[in-house]
């Protein structure tokens, strides 16, 4: 693997992290807990490992500018906008909610979650299709 390939990595990292946010949100919805805690925790395990991969690759490579021109390229921004004021509060939400979940605070944690999984989800799906955009 090279840094070359670390943009497809990212994709399919986010796109995993998608899938294993809904599948543990419905877990839960099933009263599944501890299938929930697995695929919660698989998730942050995904998109950390997302983190480092577009951190080492933004490092080497730095920005990629967009080619595309017209009405395509607002969307893209709009999109791209989005998607990274959204993703600058995943960690932290996401580490709130989980450290709350590990301490025993169940009601709080399922407040905080109400905010971070859509918010979580959108930055996943929207990280897909900027790749796409993109690349």
């Amino acid at each position: 693997m090279t840094v070359a390939d670390l943009p497809a990595l990212n994709a399919t990292l986010n796109a995993a992290s998608g899938v294993l946010l809904v599948i543990g949100w419905l877990m839960i919805k099933s009263g599944r807990v501890t299938a929930h805690k697995v695929f919660m925790g698989a998730a942050f395990l995904v998109s950390t490992l997302f983190l480092v991969s577009y951190l080492v690759y933004h490092a080497r490579v730095g920005s990629v500018p967009f080619e595309g021109t017209g009405t395509i390229r607002v969307v893209y921004f709009v999109i791209l906008i989005s998607h990274v004021i959204l993703a600058a509060t995943v960690l932290p939400l996401a580490t709130v909610t989980i450290v709350l979940a590990l301490r025993g605070r169940f009601a709080t944690h399922k407040r905080i979650a109400r905010w971070t999984l859509p918010i979580w989800l959108y930055v996943s799906v929207t990280g897909v299709i900027v790749y796409l955009m993109l690349y």
